[in-house]
């Protein structure tokens, strides 16, 4: 219990919007969501809070190794997430999270993504990936995946949109294309391969749903960056905070 609430902890710090996701969850999903939130909290920022990209290099792999002992069912090093996120991974999920930590090696470096097929590949592993094991570990089945991802992308891009200005701060070109035409097209197609709500509560069994509670902003995010595209640059993409809590609301039912 102490570690589950060490990770609950890091999430509210690190990561409000999960946490709030997290604890609109049902009690028993958070055991699996907080570990896991952790976890990404954890990896994501650990190219960030490096002095140079070695001591990121070093700090992702220390995490692709704590997978690697989960996946192998070797005792895990005593940590407070690696602890209990051992507890939640089969050795399957484990080796699948590994892609998780290899695509943020690119956050280590300034070099712009080739095109937009690997900025996609980026929100794929970074947000699908996240969000299939989250919902695989609460109980879903490997029909629902496909289902999942796609709204795991969806949610991963809105998710980027609203960090684009802190990235360009930062001195990254975060945008393959930055024209207004192109941020909107890429907002409109990945809203609209969005599985309905409908649709993603036919395919998930009760509990599992909980992994979806954190895309709860993708869809206003992404018709807004569709209708008005300049709101990415200008860091206008977040509901007020009644929208926000009503989302959330509806999400979690």
């Amino acid at each position: 219990m102490m570690e589950l609430q060490a990770c609950a902890d890091l999430v509210a710090k690190g990561d409000p919007d999960r946490f709030a996701a997290a604890m609109a969850a049902p009690v028993e999903a958070r055991k699996v969501l907080f570990p896991l939130y952790a976890f990404n909290l954890e990896v994501a920022r650990a190219p960030w809070v490096a002095s140079e990209p070695m001591i990121g290099e070093m700090r992702l792999q220390w995490w692709r190794d704590a997978l690697a002992e989960i996946a192998s069912g070797v005792p895990v090093r005593r940590h407070e997430v690696a602890t209990p996120l051992a507890e939640v991974l089969t050795p399957e999920l484990a080796e699948g999270l590994d892609a998780l930590i290899e695509v943020r090696r690119w956050d280590l470096y300034a070099e712009p993504f080739a095109d937009e097929a690997a900025l996609l590949a980026y929100l794929d592993v970074t947000g699908a990936t996240l969000m299939w094991t989250a919902a695989a570990a609460l109980g879903a089945g490997e029909a629902t995946e496909d289902t999942v991802r796609r709204f795991g992308r969806a949610a991963a891009l809105a998710r980027y949109l609203t960090a684009v200005p802190d990235l360009e701060a930062r001195g990254r070109i975060p945008l393959v294309d930055g024209r207004s035409e192109a941020v909107a097209r890429l907002a409109r197609e990945t809203r609209n391969a969005m599985p309905s709500r409908a649709a993603l509560r036919r395919a998930l069994p009760g509990l599992a749903r909980a992994a979806l509670i954190e895309g709860w902003q993708a869809g206003g995010i992404l018709s807004r960056a569709t209708a008005d595209p300049l709101r990415v640059a200008e860091g206008r993409l977040e509901p007020s905070e009644f929208r926000r809590r009503l989302g959330l609301l509806f999400a979690s039912r």
